[in-house]
């Protein structure tokens, strides 16, 4: 191996460099930014995301709802108070005052207030499990966001690290075209790779705070500063087991949300169905009332209240034909959802698996590069290769640190893709 043949300076002049690349960890980003984790963002997301403050008001909403529904069932009192003055042409003006306390109880509908409440239980358990699908898909959008940050300062590093290898094999190339060993067309072409690499650094500068920025936004800060984020590209090993995706899909709040829409759609029906039987009340009064303040004269009435309607134009039934068609879209919805959910759940599962798979893959390629070379730089010093060949192989090292990089955010942001397909919340 021509290597051996070197002498031992050379061989720490040719080795050091790649050493101080490969080894020495660089930090390109600001040492005075904030310095946010995941914990940390789940924390400020939950608090001021928009989406979650959007969906956690539709829960409060459907509650609202609910309490509304149930004062039917709950006595109505009111009271009333009434001054009268009147005068009759030639006699003197007369002065009458009366007060008083009605109430009603309602005392049968035809279980349309029952069944308005039964709906409206379900549209607060379909509130709740649509406040967990946005906070289940805030967390993957939270996620990726996050690794994506991550990547994007890993690759500022790595970028860094491309930018001062290719000046030294550029101060190598010149070095041998000096004396004679290389030509002009090798010199312009690692001067040109040398400023590719600069604008790739450029780029990787510009990437982290547009991925900030879009951190910034998911976190639901109102103004943006500069900031960067901890934590390390590692992969969990995925289990080759394949889950069963049919079981999974009845605990994910993406379906339970439809289930509720469904029951709710049913009780609408059956509250529809109720107004074709009459309405009956209970009613109580007691009133004071005379000529002079404060009135007197006390009375009091208790009575029966039944009403039935006889014809509204067909309202009725136009109304039973509405309910009954939102009950069978909820139930077409709930078969097409549930399928949806299935599939999805299948593909982000053996998305993630593969993924994972290449991370591996491309460990090795990166490995095998970096002996490449190391040992191709050093046959280049000693004229055992060209440089065409020798660049072909730095190429093919740059290729794959950055391959390996993108190899490791993908196969995170897929298993978060999984988790969201599951309905895991931020809480979780």
């Amino acid at each position: 191996m021509v290597i051996k043949h070197l002498k031992i300076e050379n061989i720490i002049t040719i080795l050091l460099p790649w050493f101080l690349v490969v080894f020495v960890p660089s930090n390109s980003y600001g040492e005075k930014d904030q310095v946010l984790s995941w914990q940390y963002c789940i924390t400020e997301t939950q608090q001021n995301n928009p989406e979650l403050v959007s969906a956690r008001e539709k829960l409060n909403q459907a509650k609202a709802d609910k309490s509304i529904t149930q004062s039917a069932i709950l006595p109505q009192l009111s009271s009333t108070l009434n001054t009268k003055t009147s005068k009759t042409q030639g006699q003197n003006s007369t002065e009458s005052y009366n007060y008083g306390v009605s109430g009603q109880q309602l005392l049968f509908d035809g279980f349309k207030t029952s069944n308005d409440l039964a709906s409206a239980r379900e549209k607060i358990a379909s509130a709740t499990y649509n406040f967990e699908v946005v906070s289940s898909n805030v967390r993957y959008n939270l996620w990726s966001a996050f690794i994506n940050l991550l990547g994007a300062q890993e690759l500022l590093n790595v970028t860094k690290d491309i930018a001062d290898r290719r000046q030294q094999n550029w101060e190598l190339v010149e070095l041998r075209y000096k004396v004679g060993k290389e030509h002009k067309g090798s010199l312009l072409t690692a001067k040109a790779n040398f400023s590719q690499a600069q604008y790739e650094l450029e780029e990787a500068k510009q990437n982290v705070e547009i991925y900030q920025r879009r951190l910034s936004k998911l976190i639901g800060r109102e103004k943006y500063t500069p900031f960067v984020v901890n934590g390390g590209l590692d992969i969990q090993s995925v289990n080759q087991e394949k889950p069963e995706f049919e079981k999974i899909v009845e605990t994910t709040p993406l379906l339970k949300e439809v289930v509720a829409q469904k029951e709710a759609a049913r009780f609408d029906l059956k509250s529809a169905k109720s107004g074709l039987f009459p309405q009956v009340y209970a009613t109580a009064g007691v009133t004071k009332s005379g000529a002079e303040w404060p009135p007197d004269s006390k009375g009091w009435t208790a009575g029966l209240s039944v009403s039935l309607p006889l014809f509204e134009g067909g309202k009725q039934q136009a109304q039973i034909s509405k309910a009954r068609a939102t009950l069978n879209q909820a139930q077409a919805d709930e078969r097409n959802e549930r399928d949806d959910v299935i599939l999805t759940l299948a593909e982000t599962w053996i998305d993630w698996r593969n993924n994972v798979a290449k991370v591996s893959v491309r460990e090795e390629f990166l490995e095998a590069s970096q002996v490449r070379a190391m040992i191709a730089e050093g046959q280049y010093s000693t004229g055992t290769i060209t440089f065409d060949a020798w660049t072909i192989i730095e190429d093919d090292l740059v290729s794959n640190q950055k391959a390996l990089l993108q190899a490791k955010t993908t196969a995170l942001i897929s298993e978060a893709a999984w988790l969201q397909a599951k309905g895991v919340t931020l809480d979780e």
